[in-house]
């Protein structure tokens, strides 16, 4: 899908929400591949087996969306609003930091880790909290309490 067809889609999905017209967006099984997504409000669409493979997802609104089948890989999850996703297994966790609304959140499905900028495997979580709090051992125990309540549920 071109960029300025899912522009005109997202901005009738906005009025839709508010409301004042539009249409729900409908982008099931659409080829959206390396599209600008960043900042979007997607919350209600359906995505599914949508192709979102190296998308801009930052900071988009996915609450009460329908994902199921969609291809995720490569897409920047980073600061997704993961409210009531459906077609995922999504646990998101806040974590009180010196950030405001911190969270690490984990797809299971494609098995990454998010919080604020980064996104990666848990190995590299880890090491990005040593890295990143090596000064403050007690941020870094927060930081691994949530991600062991994290895999505690996922094991569940």
């Amino acid at each position: 899908m071109k960029q300025e067809e899912l522009d005109i889609i997202l901005e009738n999905h906005g009025k839709w929400l508010r409301d004042e017209g539009g249409e729900r967006a409908d982008l099931s099984y659409t080829e959206l591949k390396n599209t600008k997504l960043r900042l979007a409000d997607l919350s209600n669409a359906n995505l599914r087996g949508a192709n979102l493979r190296g998308a801009n997802l930052r900071h988009v609104n996915l609450s009460n969306t329908d994902l199921a089948n969609a291809d995720l890989s490569d897409a920047y999850l980073n600061w997704v609003n993961w409210r009531h996703v459906e077609g995922l297994t999504v646990i998101c966790i806040q974590v009180d930091t010196t950030r405001k609304n911190n969270q690490i959140a984990y797809i299971k499905e494609l098995d990454i880790w998010t919080t604020g900028c980064f996104q990666g495997t848990l190995d590299e979580l880890k090491a990005s909290v040593e890295q990143t709090h090596k000064d403050n051992e007690k941020l870094r125990k927060r930081y691994y309490r949530v991600i062991d309540f994290i895999l505690n549920e996922v094991a569940e």
